[in-house]
C-alpha cells in the first residue's frame, strides 16, 4: 500500500515559521522583562514565582477547550485562521498593557495589575498558539516533510531567542533609559506591536480549505455540557497512547526544568562573575542567551533535522539530549569569575537540549496524532496540540514557581547588592544538577519509544486508503474458494425472534448470557497503543483477566513469547481451561522460541490443548509439510496433552493429513466474512462446522474463533452494528449450547492495531472496548 506524500512550498514554511518568531518571542520577551520586577521594582520571590505559575495554570486549562473549538470549527476560512487573527491582536494589545507598571504605584498594586493582565494576554496567547500549533500538524503527511517544516519554523522562532537577551542591556544602559522599569514600558509598545504583526503572517498567508459541510461536533451554548465531556474524553484518550504520553513526559521533564534555572543565568553572570555588579557584567547575560540561541539556529536544529532522517527521530533525541548533559556539566566548571568568555564554550553542547526538542517532538506529535486517527476515526490536531502545549505550559508553570522557591531557599534577597557565597554557590548547583536530572529521566522515558519511520509510513497509507474512495464491500478475508450455499432454512430454531424485541431488551439478553458464562474467549493482550512485537508486562495481562475471567470456562492464546506466555498462568491462577497457542510463521528463528516456549508451558500444567499455528495455510506463510514438522514435533514433546492446528474451517478438507496428524480439528468459521446476513449468520455458522465434521474423521471438532464486529466497512449483507454484534453473539450462544458445540467468541477486546490487517472493522470485534469498558449493557 503506498501514500502520495504532501510537500509544502517554502513559502508556506516561512509563513509558518514567522508565527513561530512571535509565538517564541512574547515569552522570551516576557522573561527577559519579569526580571525587573524582582530586580527594580522590588517584588518578593513569592510574588515571582505566582506571576510564573497562575497565569500559566489558566493558559494550561483552556489549551484543551481551544482545541475542541478549533477542531470542530465550521467556516469559510477553516478551522484555524481566524482564531490565530484573533488571537495575535489580543496579544499585542495586552502585552503593551501589562507593562504599564510605575513604581509610585507600590508593589501590590503593580502585583495585582500584572497579575490581571497577564490573565489577558495568556487568553490571547491560547486563542492564537493552539490552532497555530494545529496548522502546522496539517500542513503536511509526510513523516521526514513534517521534521522539515518544524526545522524551519523553529530556526526562524529561535531568533527570537537571539534577540531577546540584548533587551537586557538596552534596559539597563543609562544612556538609553533612566530606569529598567521606564524601559519595559517604553519597549512594550514596539515589542507587542511587531510581534502582532509576526502572529498575523500564518492567519494572512497560510491556505485553508472551507470547513462548513464537515460533521464536526456542535459548537452552540446548548452542547456546551457535552462539548467539555467530549474535550475531557479526547484529553482521556489522547493519555492512553503510549508513544504520546512519552513525548509530553519527555517534554514537561526537560522544559521544566531548563525553565527553572533559565531565570538564574541573569543572577548567576552578575552575581557570581561580576560580584553584584549589574553594570560591570555589561553584554555578558545578553551574550550567554543570545550565543546559545545562535549555536541552536545555526548548528542545533540543522544538525538535528538532518541526523533525524538518518538515524530516526528518537535516536536523534536521545544523541541530541545526551550532548545536551555533557553541556549542563561542563557549564559548571565553566563559570569562571574573572573568565566570563569561558562559559562560551559550553553553549554549543548546552544548547542541543531545547534546540532539539520542539524539532523532533513537534514532528513526532504529528506522528501520534496520524496514530490516534488510525484508531479512533478522528482527526484531532487541536486536541493533541492543546494537551502537548498544555503540559509545556503547565512545566513552564511550575517552572516559575519553583523558580521563585529556588531563589527563596538559597536565601537570594535582591535588595542586597551582593549576595553571599552560599546562595550563589546554590543557585550553581541547582543550575547544572537540576536540568541534568531531568534530561537524564526524559531518556529513560523515551528509551522504548516505538512510533518508528517504517511504523508512521504504514499508518499513514492506511489513512490514505480510507479517504480514497471505498467500494461497497471489501474483500473477505476468510472467503473460501466455493463459497457456502445455505439450501432450505436459513434461520435455526434456537435463533431468537428479534423483531419485536428493542434494543433494550436485545441488550438485557446479552447481559444474562454473558453472566451465564462462555465456554471459551479468544484473549486480547494488546492495550491501546500497543503493536504486535511489543514486549507486554504481567500486570496487564493479569488486568484483563480478572475481566474476562467471570465469564468463561476457556482461554484462548495465540502466542507463547513476548509476555502472552503471561496468559496462561494468569488464567490458570482464575480456575480456567487454557488453549494455548505457538505463532509461527516464515519467520523459522521465532518459530523455535514459540516452540520452545509452547513446549515449556505444557510441561509445567499450563496447557489444556496446545495449538501450532493459527491460519498459517490461510496466509500462504509454510507449507504443509513445515506446519506438520512443527506439529509432530510438539506432539512428542507433550504426550498426554491433545494438539491441534487452527485455520479456516474450509482448510481441513483441503489438508486432509492435517486431520490426521491433530488430535482435534480446530476451526475459525466467520459468516460475517463469507457476506452473511445477520438473519441467516448462524445457520451458516452450522453449515461451516457441518463441512468441518464431515472431515473429521471422528475427532472432536471445535469452533475457536467466531464473531461479528460492532461498527466497520459492510461485507456484501454482512452488516456491522452494536444490534447485530449483540444479536450474533446471543444466536450462537444459544445454538452451541443446544448442540453441545464448543466455541470459542472472537473476541475478549476491540484491539486497535487490527486495522492495519482487516481495515476498520477490525478494531470492533471485542466484548468490551479499547479501554477494557462493556460495550454492550
Amino acid at each position: 500500500m503506498s501514500t502520495i506524500t504532501q510537500k509544502v512550498p517554502m513559502g508556506q514554511k516561512i509563513a509558518f515559521g514567522i508565527g513561530m518568531l512571535a509565538n517564541q518571542m512574547f515569552p522570551a520577551v516576557l522573561g527577559i522583562f519579569m526580571v525587573v520586577l524582582v530586580q527594580d521594582l522590588g517584588f518578593p520571590g513569592w510574588m515571582w514565582g505566582i506571576l510564573f505559575f497562575l497565569p500559566r495554570v489558566f493558559d494550561s486549562i483552556t489549551d484543551p477547550i481551544m482545541g475542541f473549538i478549533s477542531d470542530n470549527t465550521k467556516s469559510k476560512w477553516g478551522r484555524r485562521r481566524q482564531y490565530v487573527f484573533v488571537g495575535a491582536v489580543l496579544l499585542g494589545i495586552s502585552f503593551v498593557v501589562m507593562w504599564q507598571l510605575y513604581r509610585e504605584n507600590g508593589v501590590e498594586f503593580n502585583f495585582l495589575y500584572f497579575l490581571f493582565w497577564s490573565f489577558i494576554f495568556y487568553l490571547g496567547l491560547t486563542i492564537f498558539s493552539v490552532p497555530y500549533v494545529a496548522m502546522g500538524y496539517e500542513m503536511s503527511n509526510d513523516f521526514h516533510e513534517r521534521t522539515d517544516i518544524m526545522a524551519v519554523a523553529q530556526w526562524i522562532g529561535q531568533w527570537a531567542w537571539v534577540i531577546a537577551p540584548w533587551f537586557w542591556v538596552i534596559m539597563y544602559d543609562p544612556t538609553w533609559f533612566e530606569s529598567a522599569d521606564v524601559a519595559t514600558r517604553q519597549l512594550a509598545f514596539g515589542v507587542g506591536f511587531v510581534c502582532m504583526i509576526f502572529a498575523l503572517v500564518p492567519a494572512i498567508f497560510i491556505k485553508s480549505e472551507s470547513t462548513l459541510h464537515e460533521n464536526y461536533s456542535p459548537l452552540t451554548v446548548k452542547t456546551i455540557g457535552s462539548s467539555l465531556k467530549e474535550i475531557l474524553q479526547g484529553f482521556k484518550e489522547a493519555f492512553t497512547s503510549i508513544p504520546f504520553r512519552k513525548l509530553c513526559i519527555a517534554t514537561f521533564l526537560i522544559f521544566n526544568a531548563f525553565n527553572t534555572i533559565a531565570a538564574f543565568s541573569f543572577f548567576i553572570v552578575v552575581y557570581y562573575l561580576f560580584n553584584g555588579d549589574a553594570g560591570a557584567a555589561g553584554v555578558w547575560p545578553t551574550l550567554f542567551g543570545s550565543v546559545g540561541a545562535l549555536v541552536t539556529t545555526f548548528i542545533v536544529i540543522p544538525i538535528v533535522a538532518k541526523i533525524s532522517k538518518k538515524i530516526g527521530k528518537k535516536r536523534a533525541f536521545i544523541l541530541s539530549q545526551g550532548i545536551s548533559v555533557f553541556g549542563y556539566i561542563l557549564l559548571w566548571f565553566l563559570f569562571i569569575p574573572g573568565k566570563p568568555y569561558m562559559f562560551l564554550f559550553a553553549l554549543p553542547f548546552f544548547s542541543f537540549g531545547i534546540g532539539s526538542l520542539f524539532t523532533l517532538m513537534m514532528s513526532m506529535t504529528a506522528d501520534v496524532i496520524d496514530l490516534d486517527e488510525l484508531s479512533s476515526g478522528k482527526r484531532r490536531e487541536g486536541v493533541f496540540g492543546a494537551i502537548y502545549w498544555w503540559m509545556v505550559k503547565f512545566g513552564f508553570a511550575i517552572a516559575g514557581l519553583l523558580s521563585g522557591a529556588i531563589l527563596t531557599v538559597v536565601g537570594f534577597d535582591a535588595t542586597l547588592e551582593t549576595q553571599t557565597e552560599g546562595v550563589v554557590l546554590g543557585l550553581r548547583a541547582f543550575y547544572s544538577g537540576l536540568p541534568i536530572l531531568g534530561t537524564l529521566v526524559a531518556m529513560y522515558v523515551m528509551r522504548d519509544y516505538d512510533l518508528t519511520e517504517e511504523r508512521s509510513n504504514e499508518i499513514r497509507a492506511i489513512l490514505d486508503a480510507r479517504k480514497a474512495p471505498q467500494p461497497t464491500n471489501i474483500v473477505p478475508i476468510y472467503q473460501p474458494k466455493e463459497p457456502l450455499i445455505l439450501a432450505g432454512k436459513t434461520t435455526l430454531k434456537t435463533d431468537i425472534g428479534f423483531s419485536e424485541n428493542a434494543t433494550r431488551d436485545i441488550k438485557t439478553l446479552f447481559g444474562k448470557m454473558l453472566h451465564e458464562g462462555l465456554h471459551g474467549i479468544c484473549f486480547s493482550p494488546y492495550q491501546e497503543g500497543q503493536n504486535i512485537g511489543e514486549i507486554l508486562s504481567e500486570e496487564q495481562i493479569q488486568k484483563r483477566m480478572e475481566i474476562v475471567a467471570p465469564h468463561t470456562n476457556w482461554i484462548r492464546s495465540f502466542s507463547c513469547t513476548q509476555g502472552n506466555e503471561f496468559i496462561p498462568k494468569a488464567a490458570k491462577a482464575k480456575g480456567l481451561k487454557t488453549m494455548v497457542g505457538a505463532w509461527i510463521d516464515r519467520d523459522k528463528a521465532n518459530n523455535e522460541k514459540e516452540i520452545n516456549s509452547l513446549i515449556h508451558l505444557a510441561n509445567r500444567g499450563m496447557v489444556d490443548i496446545a495449538v501450532v499455528g493459527n491460519e498459517v495455510l490461510l496466509r500462504e506463510e509454510l507449507t504443509e509439510e513445515e506446519l506438520l514438522s512443527y506439529l509432530n514435533r510438539v506432539k512428542e514433546a507433550i504426550p498426554g496433552i491433545p494438539v491441534g492446528y487452527v485455520d479456516a474451517y474450509y482448510q481441513f478438507k483441503a489438508h486432509p493429513m492435517l486431520v490426521e496428524t491433530c488430535d482435534l480439528v480446530l476451526v475459525n468459521c466467520y459468516p460475517f466474512w463469507e457476506g452473511s446476513h445477520i438473519d441467516h449468520a448462524t445457520a451458516h455458522l452450522e453449515k461451516m462446522y457441518s463441512l468441518a465434521k464431515e472431515v473429521s474423521n471422528g475427532k472432536k471438532v471445535i469452533i475457536t474463533e467466531t464473531g461479528w464486529p460492532n461498527k466497520g466497512n459492510s461485507n456484501n449483507q454482512a452488516h456491522p452494528s452494536v444490534e447485530n454484534a449483540m444479536r450474533y453473539f446471543i444466536n450462537i450462544q444459544n445454538w452451541s449450547r443446544e448442540a453441545q458445540i464448543e466455541l470459542f467468541y472472537f473476541s475478549s477486546f476491540d484491539e486497535s492495531w487490527k486495522v492495519r490487517h482487516e481495515g476498520d472493522v477490525g478494531q470492533s470485534w471485542g466484548i468490551w472496548d479499547k479501554n477494557e469498558l462493556l460495550k454492550y449493557q
